[in-house]
């Protein structure tokens, strides 16, 4: 992204100046496990219910069913968090959570009903402790105020991609290699194991705010903050649209097997751009950089609807990469400077469900588009769903704090 690149000072802001802050790595990477075991879940339950029942449909119905009750129950699980701390609330997450789990793989396995699957999806996925936005929270607590924290996002940006990079090639091997419930249980082994690690680091977890907690939570009605889960709900409409452009422009050449390589070219550049982004302190305003990261975004889904052959569409998919982890550290950047400290976790949970909306949103829409146009008109969709956000970032920028 050129707009940004010409206004920067030396690196002084380092991954390991952020990590050297009190207590830092400790958390950080007690925190690892739970970020891979969370981006295990949901594909853990495809292959367990699928290889129990032998159905993509019900395997899909109760993806759906965990997807929309994380969405929906996650910022108000959030909201305790905040309220009680997360020392004391975290622990209580894990265990209705692993115990949620645990009903899912006795009923998919004892031939139980759809309906009683759905529900214990729907169960887990309440239950689902958000780690990223607790891991968020803590940065913001040790290093508010400071040039370090977006760095320290940066960090956290990475670690998540990372996270969902490995991740599902983990549960894949271990689903395919042995019973349909492994990969399950070891996706909620390691979100336990990581989950009980960071609430054992007290020292670096945000007070609670029991006091004054409801009226600090109008905070959140900020247009600005309105405008930043607006982005992450167009950001998950590109998500869903891409993930069903890539897979259909595969099928559709007779090559179904190069979609998982199309689409990781995308998270591949924005794991690239997110090292050398968080690596710089930018002296370009944050919302101002938010905006060209959208502008970028929406240009650069110019060649995917042009792109015919597959050497073509893989250069094309690099380009969104550009975009991608800026804008995920931006996000957070914005978020912790706009909202209460009281209610940041709710914060950072209502920008995850806002994307994981509009990538249930964005699938559904493009699988319809495709299905009834060729391919192309899937990334049009892409585009579009950029153009929104592209909007919704420049309504941040006019907002002000």
């Amino acid at each position: 992204m050129p707009a940004l690149t010409g206004r920067i000072d030396a690196p002084a802001n380092t991954y390991a100046e952020v990590l050297r802050t009190p207590g830092a790595w400790k958390f950080y990477l007690a925190a690892a496990p739970a970020r891979i075991g969370i981006a295990m879940t949901g594909l853990g339950i495809v292959w367990l219910v699928h290889g129990s029942t032998g159905s993509y449909a019900a395997a899909g119905s109760v993806t759906g069913g965990f997807a929309v009750a994380e969405a929906v129950a996650g910022p108000q699980v959030a909201r305790l968090i905040d309220r009680f701390g997360q020392t004391r609330m975290l622990p209580v997450t894990l265990l209705a959570h692993a115990a949620a789990v645990a009903l899912l793989i006795v009923l998919t396995l004892s031939g139980a009903p759809l309906a009683a699957l759905i529900a214990a999806g729907v169960l887990a996925g309440g239950a689902l402790p958000q780690v990223s936005a607790q891991t968020g929270a803590r940065w913001s607590h040790a290093l508010r105020d400071t040039p370090l924290l977006a760095t320290a996002f940066a960090l956290e940006s990475l670690s998540v991609g990372v996270a969902f990079m490995v991740g599902p090639v983990l549960i894949g091997l271990v689903s395919s290699s042995t019973g349909p419930a492994t990969g399950s249980t070891l996706a909620a082994s390691l979100l336990l194991a990581g989950g009980f690690l960071l609430a054992a680091q007290r020292g670096t977890a945000p007070p609670p705010t029991a006091r004054g907690g409801h009226s600090s939570s109008k905070r959140l009605l900020h247009k600005r903050f309105v405008g930043l889960v607006g982005t992450n709900i167009g950001i998950g409409l590109f998500f869903g649209s891409m993930q069903v452009s890539v897979t259909a422009f595969a099928v559709s050449r007779g090559t179904p097997g190069l979609a998982g390589p199309l689409y990781s070219i995308t998270s591949l550049v924005s794991l690239f751009a997110g090292l050398l982004y968080g690596a710089r302190r930018w002296r370009t305003a944050p919302e101002t950089q938010f905006v060209v990261a959208f502008v970028w975004l929406s240009l650069s889904c110019l060649p995917l609807i042009a792109a015919h052959g597959p050497l073509m569409t893989a250069v094309a998919l690099a380009l969104p990469g550009l975009a991608i982890a800026p804008f995920q550290t931006l996000s957070a950047v914005l978020t912790e400077s706009t909202v209460d400290s009281a209610v940041l976790t709710q914060a950072f949970t209502w920008l995850n469900s806002g994307g994981a909306a509009g990538i249930a949103l964005g699938s559904a829409f493009a699988g319809w588009v495709v299905d009834g146009h060729r391919t192309q008109y899937g990334f049009a969709v892409a585009l579009g769903a950029a153009l929104t956000a592209t909007t919704m970032a420049v309504a941040v920028k006019l907002s002000g704090t």
